[in-house]
Order: structure tokens, then C-alpha cells, then sequence
């Protein structure tokens, strides 16, 4: 049997541990994996005697070294809660523990290199309608598998203090469970909310999905559905088989609540679009009409839902079903899904987990570590006490040009840690000198490596025109430097991340040196671009400049460092107009800052029409004011008119 992970976790059976896999089969069936897997980390050889005073445990000698090359042993325990308690008691000694952070479903994948697909073999018993296998033979697999996915949407009293119906849609199933008391279409009416409630959590556990979302789906309909729950003593069973489901709400804008239900993913589909699509704002009118031209149905207002629900409860229904429907819609024509599953497969975390880029990192680096035979530190939080170097941006030269082209270097950060081998492994070994000092090893580390077969994959999406897979691909690839600067990472290592931007800096700086040699004129360079006045046959000295100044970097870096190059210059576009301002109150020119013309449309960066602190009067005006210089007009006309208009109300909304 081939299949999905949905959800990994575990059980304590007989005081010893078991990880339970659920999933969805390639025939379409539900599934749950149970082995055996013992819980473990690693402390140094030479710690060993030092630990046996003050705790008794059960121990493994390897072969496996930490990263300055000392033996390693491994320490099991028959739970992961007793993991814990010796972790804490190691560290409280000054013991150094290695690996001892990860949870203990997922070391489990990773020591069993399963990336979400899974392949299953052994005998299973069904219960419920769910393939129950025991001790199986599980191996990783590569067939994609379609998940289940049900909408909800709840409406409530303008206090969101009862619950007066739960839209629910998967597939071909459409249902609105309404407290009243009349037959209507598309529903099942209740005496009262907790016969509802009740009734809501048997269609899960019948329809059975994967995933379950909503729009502000966590911290608006469940929230609400757990408090009534509370309230009326019905349990809040959104897991498998009924299993009570945990809910964590986290206020504020970097942390994100989340629901825990076994066997299935709760996805809040608001958070999942504010990722992936730029918008004036996330109302599901909004993201509606901008993914499906449609938007929600207009005639229930908020404030009258109460009354409404008495006069004309068809009307709650048309409306909750709507809403519930819609958000189905858009998680189809935003290819979200796809995309979070992609990252799903290519990571090996959880559909719910794959924006953490520090797990990403882990995952992937991890399984390929190993197989090396060395083990990576635990990752303890580290106070970051200086900055990490950013990028070079050069002193722009404001005015208004034409034909303006722009080189840049194709995943820059990623490319740099390919070529100068870059890698927390190789990191302090002799071979290759970055410009801040640091040092690496020639020896082909684990990072390159992973950012070379993350290529490949890359490369195989764009052949078969897969925009979401490619974009997984290049979000995955360019947080890795992030990543290594962050202090919660394993790998946290500032003079390592600095010598990427460090890299960067020369190159940049070194692109534009050559480019100059051959008699062209640069009025901006930021981080990973460079800006040149082309004249006449913008197109054909792009194409010549990239062409020239990949063959001379190639050559520089052979010569320098015995290397080869995977630096990639590429002519990326022309602006037939563009402006380039000068600071507020100052002669000198903007950084980050420009607009123009390409292919006779605008494209601005970090003006104020495309930033979202200015009022839509302002971004109109700045438009209208661009067109005007781009085409040559006098704006004084259009200035003048715009405000007149202005003054009579033309522009009140």
C-alpha cells in the first residue's frame, strides 16, 4: 500500500512507545501504521562515566562522531517523557546532548528517510472503515496521493455567544446543521445547539478527512464551536475516531494558534493565502472576487442574522453553505493545497508544519548527516549579540532614464553556498577562505548537496510547467541562510552566515566593476541585481553582458579558488522608461526605490502605490503622476485636475 502521512504522533502501550503514522491511502482508504521505535539522543563518549554517577540509563557505543570529530554514545529510554526528564538532568550537569530536541515522531521519519509518501507492507486489520497495520515494513515512496478536505463555516449572534448553524462541504456532500424548527433544502434542522454540535462531529467522523479548513477558521469558528462546547458538555471531537481534539490560541501577529486533532490536519485557509498572495486586504469577499470573480451573498446582513434565522432560516442556510463552498473554491483555484503538499514531500514534515524553515532544514539535513555517521548539536535558543551582514546596496544615481536593463543572479544566496561549499559540517576546516574570514572544507558538504538535488527538482518542475512546485523549491532554497542566522536554529552560526553576504557583497561589487571595464554605466546595484544604461538594442547588450560577465566570474573563480562556479548572471528585463528618486529633502538618490516602464506596464518597487501604509488616494495619485512623466506629458495638467476632482468629492470613498 502506498499512501500520505497526514498525521504523525504517538502512544504509550505497555510502558514502551509506539509511533502511530495516519494517513490516505493510493486507493482512497484510511490508514493508521503502528511500530515500535525506541526513544534516544546522543552525549559524548568521554561524558559518559560523569552521567552514570547520578542516573541509570541504557546505552549504545557507535561509530558516530559530533562535528569536531569525538565519538559519540547513545542514550535509550522506553518513553519519550523519560527522554525528556534525563535531557534536562544531563544538561543541568553540564553534559552536552546531541540531537535530543527533535520530537519523537519526527526522528522517526527522518531515521527511516520518509518524506510524507510511504509505502506500506504487511498484513492490516480494518476497524471503522481504517486500515489498521501492526509492526509493518515501511519504506519511502514517491506516488502523490489526493487528500480529503472538508469547509466549515459557522454563523453565530452578532456576539458570537450561540451557534445558530455549521456549514459543512467535502466532495459531493453539502449540508448546513440549522437550530430551527422547519424543513429546509440542504439542511438538517435541531431543537437546540447542542443537538447540533453533537450531530457536527458525527458527519466528521463519518465523512472522515484529511483536512479540515475554514476562513479564520481557528481563531473565529472553532474557537466559538470549543467555548459552546464547554458550555453545553458536548466533548470537541474533531480527531480520528472521535478523539478529542486540543485547541492553543495564540494572540498576536507572530505566532499562529493551531488545532491538534489525531489523524487529521486543521488548516486555517486566511493564514495559508496571506503566505502566497498579496492583497489589499484577507476578508473572504475579498479573496473571493480576487481568485473567482464572486464574492459571498449579499442579502444577510450581520446585525438582523437573529431575526432572519426566525422569519427566513433558508436564507442562513444559502448564505452559511455559500461561504462554506467558497472557501472549498479558493483553496482549489489558488493551488495552496498543492503547494503545501509539494513542500510536504520534498521536506518530510507535516502538511500543518512545512513553513517552519528551521524543521525544514532539520529534515533534510539531518537524514543525509547521518548517513555520514556524525550527529548534530541540540538545538538550545542562543543570544544573537551582533547583526547579520546584509546585503550590498549600492548609492543610486536619481534621474529618469531610458532603457534601463537589469542583471541579476538567480537564487544568489543559494548559488554562493553551492560554489563555496558553505556547510555547517565543513564550517572552520582548511579549503576555501570567504571574504569575512571564515573557512571551508572542498570536501562536498551536506548543504551544497542538498541545494543540488533541490535544483534538480526544480528544474524537472519547470519542465513540466509546474509554477507551484518551482516556487516551493525557491522558497525551501532561500531560507536556508535565514535560517543559520537564526539563533533557535541547530546550525546557528553567525560568522558562517556571514560569509554568505559576505560573498554576496564581493560578487555584487565585482559584477559591477566588469560591467563598467566595458564602457557601461551603472546607476543601482541591490544585493543580487545590478542596473545599466543600455542606449540603443536594450535586449541584445543584456544578452551580450550576461553572456561576457558569466564567462569572466567562471574564469575569476576557477583561478581564485580551484572551484567550479554555479554563480548564474541573468539578463532579467528592460525598462524602456525609468525613474529613480532622490531622497526627501536631499540630492542624494533612493535606495530600494524606483518605478518603471516594462513592456509598457508599470513596475514600481517600494514607492508609496505599492506599499500598503498609504491611503488608495495617494497610490492612485503616485500612479497617474508616473504615467504622466513615463509618456512625456507635462503633469501640471493632470496634477491640477486631480485636485479639482479631489475637491468635489470625486474621491470621497
Amino acid at each position: 500500500m502506498k499512501g500520505y502521512i497526514v498525521d504523525a504522533t504517538y502512544k504509550i502501550l505497555n510502558n514502551k512507545a509506539k509511533v502511530l503514522l495516519f494517513g490516505r491511502s493510493d486507493s482512497g482508504e484510511a490508514f493508521l501504521t503502528i511500530n515500535s521505535y525506541q526513544p534516544y539522543f546522543y552525549i559524548k563518549e568521554t561524558s559518559l562515566k560523569k552521567a552514570k554517577k547520578f542516573a541509570s540509563f541504557e546505552f549504545k557505543k557507535t561509530e558516530l562522531k559530533n562535528f569536531k570529530d569525538k565519538k559519540v554514545v547513545k542514550i535509550l529510554t522506553d518513553t519519550p517523557k523519560e527522554l525528556t526528564t534525563l535531557k534536562a538532568n544531563f544538561e543541568e550537569e553540564e553534559i552536552e546532548t546531541y540531537e535530543a530536541d527533535l520530537s519523537f515522531p519526527r526522528k522517526f521519519l527522518i531515521d527511516h528517510k520518509i518524506n510524507s509518501l510511504i509505502e506500506v507492507n504487511g498484513d492490516y486489520e480494518l476497524q471503522e472503515d481504517i486500515r489498521i497495520y501492526k509492526e509493518p515494513e515501511i519504506k519511502p515512496s514517491t506516488k502523490e496521493i489526493k487528500l480529503k478536505v472538508m469547509s466549515v463555516d459557522i454563523e453565530t449572534d452578532p456576539k458570537a455567544k450561540e451557534i445558530f448553524s455549521i456549514a459543512i462541504v467535502q466532495d459531493k456532500f453539502e449540508k448546513v446543521l440549522i437550530v430551527s424548527d422547519k424543513k429546509l433544502k440542504k439542511a438538517e434542522s435541531f431543537e437546540d445547539e447542542e443537538d447540533l454540535l453533537e450531530r457536527f462531529f458525527e458527519i466528521i467522523n463519518e465523512e472522515d478527512p484529511d483536512i479540515i479548513t475554514g476562513w479564520n477558521f481557528i481563531d473565529f469558528d472553532l474557537k466559538v464551536i470549543r467555548e459552546r462546547c464547554k458550555k453545553l458538555k458536548v466533548r470537541f471531537a474533531l480527531g480520528k475516531g472521535g478523539a478529542d481534539a486540543k485547541l492553543i490560541i495564540r494572540p498576536g501577529y507572530f505566532e499562529t494558534s493551531k488545532v491538534i486533532a489525531q489523524g487529521r490536519q486543521i488548516i486555517d485557509l486566511l493564514n495559508w493565502i496571506r503566505d502566497t498572495t498579496k492583497l489589499e486586504n484577507y476578508k473572504l469577499e475579498t479573496v473571493a472576487q480576487h481568485f473567482l470573480k464572486e464574492g459571498k451573498l449579499k442579502d444577510v446582513p450581520y446585525s438582523q442574522m437573529e431575526e432572519i434565522l426566525k422569519k427566513d432560516p433558508q436564507k442562513i442556510v444559502n448564505y452559511n453553505l455559500q461561504d462554506a463552498k467558497i472557501t472549498l473554491e479558493i483553496l482549489e483555484k489558488s493551488k495552496v493545497l498543492e503547494l503545501f503538499q509539494k513542500k510536504s514531500t520534498i521536506t518530510g514534515l507535516l502538511i500543518s508544519q512545512v513553513k517552519g524553515s528551521i524543521a525544514s532544514l532539520d529534515s533534510l539535513y539531518l537524514k543525509k548527516l547521518h548517513d555520514r555517521n556524525y550527529v548534530a548539536p541540540s538545538a538550545t535558543y542562543s543570544n544573537k549579540e551582533q547583526r547579520i551582514m546584509g546585503g550590498y546596496v549600492m548609492d543610486s544615481k536619481p534621474g529618469i532614464y531610458e532603457n534601463i536593463i537589469v542583471l541579476d543572479f538567480k537564487s544568489l544566496y543559494p548559488s554562493l553556498m553551492r560554489t563555496f561549499n558553505i556547510d555547517p559540517l565543513m564550517f572552520g576546516k582548511k579549503g576555501i577562505k570567504a571574504p569575512n574570514g571564515a573557512t571551508f572544507s572542498k570536501e562536498k558538504g551536506i548543504l551544497p548537496e542538498v541545494l543540488e538535488e533541490l535544483w534538480e527538482i526544480r528544474e524537472d518542475f519547470r519542465k513540466k510547467k509546474d509554477e507551484q512546485g518551482r516556487y516551493a523549491i525557491k522558497i525551501l532554497m532561500n531560507s536556508f541562510f535565514g535560517v543559520m542566522a537564526s539563533p533557535s536554529c541547530r546550525f546557528f552560526n553567525l560568522k558562517l552566515a556571514n560569509s554568505i553576504t559576505a560573498f554576496a557583497q564581493f560578487f555584487i561589487k565585482k559584477t559591477a566593476e566588469m560591467v563598467e571595464a566595458k564602457g557601461y554605466k551603472i546607476i543601482y546595484s541591490d544585493t543580487d541585481s545590478i542596473f545599466v544604461i543600455a542606449g540603443k538594442n536594450p535586449e541584445k547588450i543584456g544578452k551580450k553582458i550576461e553572456k561576457e560577465i558569466n564567462k569572466e566570474i567562471t574564469n575569476f573563480i576557477k583561478k581564485e579558488y580551484k572551484i567550479k562556479s554555479h554563480l548564474e548572471l541573468e539578463f532579467e528585463k528592460t525598462f524602456t522608461q525609468f525613474l529613480m528618486p532622490k531622497l526627501r529633502g536631499s540630492s542624494k538618490g533612493a535606495k530600494k526605490r524606483y518605478a518603471g516602464l516594462v513592456k509598457g506596464k508599470l513596475d514600481i518597487t517600494g514607492l508609496e502605490a505599492v506599499r500598503k501604509d498609504w491611503t488608495p488616494l495617494a497610490k492612485k495619485f503616485q500612479i497617474g503622476l508616473l504615467l504622466q512623466i513615463f509618456k512625456k506629458k507635462d503633469p501640471t495638467i493632470y496634477i491640477t485636475k486631480f485636485n479639482q476632482d479631489l475637491l468635489n468629492k470625486k474621491y470621497d470613498d
